[in-house]
């Protein structure tokens, strides 16, 4: 450990002539950091400094609890220059955060105070090799880039449900997505991955590298991706179809029963079907009471199937609504298009609790329904919350062993989270907030007849513990923390999710 920290500290001088003390944008060798940043760049690159609308944009997040705080933003234009900040940045013992879309709402991020925002957002080229199995994309390139881009070239892949999120923002944490019963994760489809590692080096890791299985779980947590090559597939299934039923609160046990006995099918739930449903306050439609969004989407179809919709009807919804397209139509349908209400960077607090589970438990559906209910009626800054309840097919997913990558928990079938969204109002709203999220999450935990506690790490509030993230295995932690020692001793990427 010494001689590779004494090692990194020479490399320092080298560039600054000493290893200041201080956390600051102060000087270094007499000049402040954005007339070095400005010496060493790109001729494309951007910096950005409070004030200006540049800035602004680049900061502006979807959750504003916790967020990190920066004096300068810096806009690399290519991956040399993503390097070359991290040097400078080392140089000054300045901290350093990557951004791509700015969703992400860990409050381990507001641990970052005063430094570079690395604003990945010019790094969005996509390119198709010659055999059409792979493509590389830009490390800062968004979902919808990612969909469109290889829809005009016959391909797809695993991408988010979220057309404003990035392809690695969720991949680095694992990735679930529409096309995972039967492609895997989003991890699963990465092939390469250039990263800029603590040191400032730019290095190529593929599955050669003991790296490699860390990347595909917890790589939030050594280096910057500058690029990735992903599996592509040819689009064999370009139709899909969706219907939706809305249901008052009285509907709650019929409704999880007959999502669990027609559709989950004790984990085997068809490749082809995906479920999602959500609590939510509307008083136009119930002035005292939660109402409940589900949805069916089909793969391959013009229309559901009535042997998947037949059970749903049967229960009694308040109205229904159907309707064919094609998979590029699933975030508008789910309501994650960008002009979708999840897609807006509107100052609200966005937090998450998530938890995985097997199946539903009905008499604890009702508990969270209820306690939902009632908390949201007593705390009207919360009423904008959503409780989701994500099932998306997994034959994909548990396909790959599950020792063979960080992501820690293959054999879910069920991705849950209460989102509780409210305008900020203090540090006593934050509290019942949390307080909530939690509470409603171990309502679920307790009745899952679960050991383990398994929290997603790209939905996670970040209270939870590193067992919850990545894994219980003794061997999981340890060989993380040994990857962490080795690749970022110094725990320069420590803000996401922290390993260590």
């Amino acid at each position: 450990m010494e001689v590779v920290v004494a090692a990194v500290a020479w490399a320092l001088s080298a560039v600054c002539g000493s290893f200041p003390p201080s956390n600051t944008l102060g000087l270094c060798g007499g000049k402040p950091i954005e007339s070095l940043l400005r010496g060493k760049l790109s001729a494309g690159a951007q910096i950005y400094l409070s004030g200006s609308d540049g800035y602004a944009k680049a900061t502006n997040r979807w959750s504003v609890l916790d967020a990190p705080t920066t004096n300068i933003v810096v806009v690399p234009s290519v991956a040399n220059d993503v390097s070359e900040i991290v040097k400078v940045a080392n140089s000054m013992n300045v901290p350093y955060l990557a951004v791509n879309g700015g969703h992400g709402a860990i409050t381990t991020v507001g641990k970052m105070k005063g430094g570079i925002e690395i604003w990945m957002d010019s790094l969005n080229s996509v390119k198709l090799s010659k055999d059409g199995k792979t493509a590389t994309f830009g490390g800062g390139i968004l979902s919808k880039a990612v969909t469109d881009s290889l829809w005009t070239l016959g391909k797809q892949t695993v991408t988010g449900g979220c057309e404003c999120t990035s392809l690695l923002g969720p991949g680095l944490g694992g990735g679930h997505g529409f096309m995972q019963g039967r492609h895997g994760l989003i991890a699963d489809q990465f092939v390469s991955m250039d990263i800029v590692l603590a040191s400032g080096k730019l290095q190529t890791f593929n599955a050669s590298s003991d790296l490699w299985w860390a990347l595909q779980g917890a790589g939030h947590n050594f280096g910057i991706v500058t690029a990735v090559t992903s599996k592509v597939y040819d689009i064999e299934h370009p139709d899909w179809a969706y219907v939706s039923f809305l249901y008052t609160g009285d509907k709650v046990e019929a409704l999880y029963r007959s999502i669990n006995k027609y559709l989950l099918q004790d984990g085997a739930q068809p490749v082809h079907i995906i479920n999602y449903s959500f609590f939510f306050n509307d008083p136009s439609l119930d002035p005292h009471k939660p109402v409940i969004m589900f949805y069916i989407l089909q793969e391959g179809a013009s229309a559901v199937d009535t042997v998947y919709t037949q059970p749903f009807i049967d229960i009694g919804p308040l109205m229904t609504n159907a309707a064919g397209g094609s998979y590029k139509d699933l975030p508008e349908w789910t309501g994650n298009a960008n002009d979708s209400p999840p897609c807006q960077k509107s100052g609200l607090v966005n937090i998450r609790f998530p938890i995985d589970l097997q199946v539903y438990n009905v008499q604890a559906q009702r508990k969270v329904y209820d306690l939902f209910a009632s908390a949201t009626q007593e705390t009207p800054a919360l009423n904008g919350s959503l409780f989701l309840f994500e099932g998306y097919s997994t034959q994909g997913v548990k396909k790959v062993p599950h020792r063979s990558t960080a992501y820690p928990n293959r054999p879910a079938n069920l991705l849950v989270a209460p989102l509780l969204t409210y305008p900020p109002g203090g540090k006593k709203l934050d509290r019942t907030a949390a307080k909530l999220g939690e509470s409603l999450r171990t309502i679920l935990y307790e009745a899952s007849g679960l050991k383990e506690k398994y929290t997603y790490v790209n939905y996670a509030f970040g209270d939870e513990t590193k067992q919850n993230w990545y894994g219980y295995e003794s061997w999981r932690q340890d060989r993380l923390k040994a990857l962490k020692h080795k690749y970022d001793p110094l725990g320069k990427f420590s803000y996401y999710a922290p390993i260590a």
